[in-house]
């Protein structure tokens, strides 16, 4: 290796050089921003939940320029913080519920909310000058914006920097051997008090019985030195120094099987991830750069080729997958959840494309959204329309879906109808797409950034289109077919919701005209489908009815699905807001499988993982077997057919790093256990656990290797879930992340952990070793 190589290359001398003047560096950040400099002094703010609830708060931003400290004027010294990491956007002005209904009491300019990641609540907060909320308002849009321009390595920096802030408890900069202990614990470490004092001598260079930044550095590499990650660089090291790059090359072709242009892979490799200059020179890469890349997007489980949209978005709307929603408007359970258009708002900015509207006659002639017959809070259907016509594109231009459960009086109905067509204007599709007729469903390509109307509609598209015109009153609203499914699935349980007997409303011509390619129809058979269906009807089905359908005739079911869109919901008695398993209505090919996003779980793991490929854009296609009527894939029969190739997939689980703790009871050490399930068909359902570590979340190592046999590829989920095993009781869920297996990138792979509400909780990650084969 060429002299100083190995020391340049050291990413604890870079580290220790950063952290010398991190506290430099974020006061000259401060000291360059006045906006920031004001956050730092603090304002006092009101913090509003309501009307009537307005409090003082006292805020400011910590001297690292990541953390917002605030506590009352009157709660002694209780004090709470939240990190600048957690906030996803700043809005400005009255852009939630709760400061539109203060708006007479504080003008737009004092006013902003700042949204969090995952289902955490929005904080409203209103300034005492339209100054003080702008300094607020830019100052946390320029901390957010420099967080996500941050590189991979000062993300680690920050992290580092942020453990010893925590640990030093008496804040003179320095850390006594007590103070690296109660960190040790912090971190999820149990270690022998001999080895932890072994490794504080060490890293105290100054001999002064104090770790201060560079020493504490220096601490942090040999905590968490990577013995996994060194013991596959020397593999393919030819002098256990560098990987040069013949080196790299080996290693790419044959561990991450990689084939076509790999030495120029090899060369970007180095070029991005290699922190020696002296190293780069001689095309050679470090342990470090190799932990770098084997740590970065490149090196996660998931294939960077499936991220944007890769697939087909030219098919028919029916051979798509399509990311859906229940009660959308719901943030809680279904009896006396809040009814929020933030329910719309996150849905669609986690790239839902199907939402459900529940309308109801209103005062003065208001249409209201809520779930009726409860006890649920009540929104404007306007207030709706609004907030879908202003988010709708954001995450993905291809089409949303308003699914329409209209309750509403034929009067109410007509307003709806005028809601629709003024706000959301040439978005709202009102006709067919060349104003003829069609043969077929268009495709997603075909409907881009347009909204669909589902719901029931007076005749067909035949008759409007050749001006036949028919009598409103013969045609009743979209959902008596889906109470009537409800009240079968909840005669048991007739308290919860109390209805009185109504004479059906009818539907109006107005609202009518707004259905275009999703008609509402009551489903007889499938023969009965076959025969007079049109490609333009959809019919909804409660679970239970649908797996009834899978069991008796799965065949028919995954047909049917060919040809037309078919909706799946929660049965009536998940007054909870549970979901069922959506895998079994994909199996089937039902594309709008509509869960209730606000509930966290396995379930909408599920949904997170199976549309997180193909750009987040909410629509995935489905595998070709079940886009052709004439396939006969049965999903309850699935290894019989013909087509498919059963594969092995095998998974060595090798380290975990830096887990969070769930346990916050002081001394409390993770023991966790990885189980990795798959989700898929019938057969293919399996699960297996590799053993459990004691006393280490900081970075359990396990080696266990854990095999599996898949039948249906394109239909597989692979779902990686860490847990704190417990033997007295259930385990505590530690983190998750859950893939398509088409996905799935082969070799030494890292994956990034997500927590249970589907946010990223970095540096929180498993390294594993995958191998995919055909079996013979």
């Amino acid at each position: 290796m060429p002299s100083g190589l190995q020391d340049d290359s050291a990413v604890g001398n870079t580290r220790l050089r950063k952290h010398q003047m991190a506290s430099t560096q974020s006061g000259l950040r401060i000291q360059g921003d006045d906006n920031l400099q004001s956050m730092i002094v603090g304002t006092v703010m009101r913090k509003i939940k309501s009307r009537t609830w307005k409090k003082q708060r006292y805020f400011r931003l910590q001297e690292d320029c990541m953390t917002i400290w605030y506590k009352s004027k009157k709660a002694g010294n209780a004090h709470s913080t939240f990190s600048v990491g957690d906030v996803e956007a700043v809005r400005e002005g009255h852009q939630s519920e709760v400061l539109m209904s203060i708006a007479d009491d504080f003008p737009p300019d004092r006013c902003f909310t700042l949204v969090f990641r995952g289902r955490r609540g929005n904080l409203d907060l209103v300034a005492d000058s339209a100054e003080e909320a702008q300094a607020w308002i830019k100052g946390l849009r320029k901390l957010i914006e420099n967080l996500e321009n941050m590189g991979q390595s000062e993300k680690l920096d920050q992290w580092i920097c942020d453990w010893f802030k925590k640990a030093d408890k008496n804040k003179d900069g320095r850390m006594n051997f007590k103070e690296v202990q109660d960190l040790l614990k912090m971190m999820n470490v149990d270690m022998n008090e001999h080895h932890a004092l072994r490794l504080f001598m060490m890293a105290d260079n100054s001999q002064s019985g104090t770790l201060e930044d560079d020493e504490f550095v220096h601490f942090y590499k040999m905590l968490t030195q990577r013995e996994d990650v060194l013991r596959v660089f020397q593999e393919y090291s030819g002098d256990g120094q560098k990987l040069s790059l013949q080196d790299l090359e080996d290693f790419l072709r044959e561990q991450q099987l990689e084939c076509e242009g790999v030495e120029q892979h090899a060369l970007d490799l180095i070029e991005r991830y290699e922190p020696s200059e002296t190293a780069k020179m001689f095309h050679a890469m470090s342990i470090d750069g190799f932990l770098m890349y084997l740590s970065s997007p490149e090196g996660s489980i998931f294939n960077p080729n499936k991220r944007n949209i890769f697939q087909d978005m030219n098919q028919p709307l029916c051979h798509y997958f399509i990311s859906s929603s229940h009660n959308t408007y719901l943030l809680e359970d279904q009896l006396r959840g809040q009814s929020s258009v933030e329910g719309y708002i996150q849905a669609l900015k986690r790239g839902c494309r199907c939402v459900e509207v529940d309308c109801w006659d209103g005062p003065n002639c208001e249409p209201v959204v809520y779930h009726g017959h409860t006890f649920t809070s009540k929104i404007l259907f306007k207030d709706v329309v609004i907030a879908v016509g202003n988010y709708a594109f954001k995450v993905s231009e291809y089409p949303i879906i308003l699914s329409i459960e209209n309750h509403c009086s034929v009067e109410q109905q007509k307003v709806m109808a005028q809601h629709l067509n003024q706000i959301l204007g040439d978005k709202l599709l009102k006709t067919t797409l060349d104003g003829k007729i069609p043969i077929g469903l268009p495709s997603p390509e075909d409907l881009k950034g347009k909204i669909l109307l589902k719901g029931k509609k007076i005749g067909g598209l035949e008759e409007r289109l050749n001006g036949v015109e028919q009598d409103s009153l013969t045609v009743e609203v979209s959902d008596e077919d889906e109470v009537a499914d409800i009240e079968e699935d909840n005669h048991r349980n007739d308290s919860f919701r109390c209805r009185t007997k109504k004479s059906k409303p009818r539907l109006s011509k107005e609202l009518s005209d707004c259905v275009v390619y999703c008609k509402s129809v009551h489903f007889c058979s499938f023969k009965h489908s076959r025969i007079h269906s049109k490609f333009y009807e959809i019919s909804s089905f409660t679970e239970s009815k649908a797996r009834k359908l899978m069991r008796e005739t799965g065949a028919e079911f995954v047909c049917h699905n060919a040809r037309q869109l078919t909706r799946i919901y929660p049965s009536g008695l998940r007054t909870d807001s549970s979901n069922f398993n959506p895998q079994d209505m994909w199996n089937a090919g039902c594309q709008i499988v509509a869960l209730n996003f606000q509930t966290a779980g396995v379930e909408m793991d599920l949904n997170d993982g199976l549309f997180s490929q193909n750009g987040r854009c909410g629509y995935v296609l489905k595998p070709d077997f079940m886009r052709s009527p004439d396939k006969g894939f049965d999903p309850e029969n699935s290894p019989n057919h013909e087509t498919h190739q059963p594969l092995s997939l095998c998974i060595q689980v090798i380290s975990g790093q830096q887990l969070p703790k769930v346990n916050i009871k002081e001394g409390s050490i993770v023991d966790p256990l990885v189980r990795v399930e798959i989700h898929g068909v019938p057969q293919d359902q399996a699960r297996q656990e590799t053993r459990y570590i004691e006393n280490n979340g900081f970075n359990p190592v396990w080696y266990d290797t854990l095999n599996f046999t898949i039948h249906i590829p394109d239909l597989a989920l692979v779902r990686f879930v860490v847990e704190d095993y417990d033997k007295t009781s259930k385990n505590d869920f530690v983190g998750q992340y859950t893939l398509p297996f088409s996905c799935i990138q082969q070799g030494y792979r890292h994956i990034h952990l997500l927590s249970k509400d589907g946010t990223s909780i970095p540096p929180s990650s498993l390294f594993v070793h995958i191998r995919v084969t055909e079996l013979t």
